[in-house]
């Protein structure tokens, strides 16, 4: 038996497993949108049963929400574990199986944390849970560039180091930010600014304990918080840094990379993504948080970060020379196990 980069069934479910990821954080952000995250109080049975015979009956309201993103959430695991039993059975790059390793244990860890949320009932493990679905697809994405036969072919283009270095800092600021938008969601600050681009009128409205209280006479919903308000305004504060830096950050990209470098193409696609999130997040103020919007405000945050975190790993591989860094061997197959006799006949 042996092993090969060139299996593209493998490199196929890798992009399979990612795009499944995607969809669960889809289905997490509506959870979390139609406010149905307790909808079903314990873990890890559904109103007593077992989870995966729970009476379809009985799925409606918030229940039909959260049951279904508990079961898709089973869905993915079952498919990380197979992507990680079948690397290691074709993967030639010990690294690499390793990286499926990791993304088993982050799923088996997310999901451990999906159900302290319910058993504990605290926002806070729903915020790291939010973050650790980001990473988690991001790895998986990672995996499924390595695989790919295009990374392979991809050679060396003499691409400074500041691009790396950009776009990685770049990649954390926009994990940060998303972090923000999971705190500011739990914590029921979506609304706590119902106006945009001005807040109460304000570039930033103020939040003493009078005007606090006259905010909330006028809001005709529920009341606010200063610390909900300043965490909304931060939230809006990095989307503004972001889509700013972005527009700098591309135009040096292609310059530094040219016309005709597969990084170039990718920047002019990432630039376009964030100005969609951009727009989106307006949108989700002025449509008092809709539902829909609200969630496609989380999925293309989530592809935002995935596609930099990608585009940081292109420039790396571009920065350096053509057989250096995560290259693969020439040798596209290497066996399992040599015998005694094939190794004295290779002698002979």
């Amino acid at each position: 038996m042996t092993r090969s980069e060139n299996n593209r069934w493998l490199t196929g479910f890798a992009a399979f497993v990612a795009v499944n990821t995607l969809l669960l954080i889809a289905l997490g952000g509506l959870v979390t949108s139609k406010g149905a995250g307790m909808a079903v109080p314990d873990w890890p049975t559904t109103y007593g049963y077992n989870m995966f015979l729970f009476p379809p009956s009985f799925w409606q309201g918030g229940i039909l929400y959260e049951h279904t993103h508990r079961l898709f959430a089973s869905w993915v695991g079952l498919i990380t574990v197979v992507l990680a039993v079948w690397m290691w059975w074709e993967e030639p790059r010990k690294w690499l199986r390793r990286l499926s390793y990791l993304a088993v244990g982050l799923v088996i860890f997310q999901g451990v944390l999906g159900g302290l949320r319910v058993r504990l009932i605290l926002d806070q493990i729903g915020i790291f849970h939010a973050g650790l679905a980001q990473a988690f697809l991001v790895l998986l994405c990672a995996i499924a560039l390595y695989r790919s036969r295009w990374w392979r072919q991809m050679p060396g283009a003499g691409l400074t180091a500041k691009a790396v270095t950009w776009l990685g800092g770049f990649t954390g600021l926009i994990f940060v930010q998303l972090l923000l938008g999971a705190t500011m969601r739990h914590e029921h600050a979506g609304l706590a600014v119902p106006d945009f681009p001005l807040a109460y009128g304000r570039l930033w409205p103020a939040t003493d304990p009078e005007t606090l209280s006259a905010l909330n006479l006028t809001r005709g919903f529920l009341p606010v918080t200063s610390y909900q308000i300043h965490l909304h305004m931060l939230h809006r504060l990095g989307a503004l840094a972001i889509l700013v830096f972005s527009v700098l950050l591309t135009r040096r990209l292609l310059r530094a990379a040219g016309a005709g470098s597969p990084l170039s193409k990718g920047v002019a696609i990432w630039q376009c993504l964030i100005v969609t999130q951009a727009i989106l997040g307006a949108c989700t103020v002025w449509t008092g948080k809709a539902d829909d919007i609200a969630t496609l405000h989380v999925v293309l945050g989530a592809i935002c970060l995935a596609w930099t975190a990608l585009l940081t790993l292109v420039a790396v591989r571009l920065s350096r020379p053509i057989d250096s860094g995560m290259r693969s061997t020439p040798r596209l197959e290497t066996p399992r196990k040599t015998s005694n006799s094939a190794a004295m006949a290779s002698l002979s």
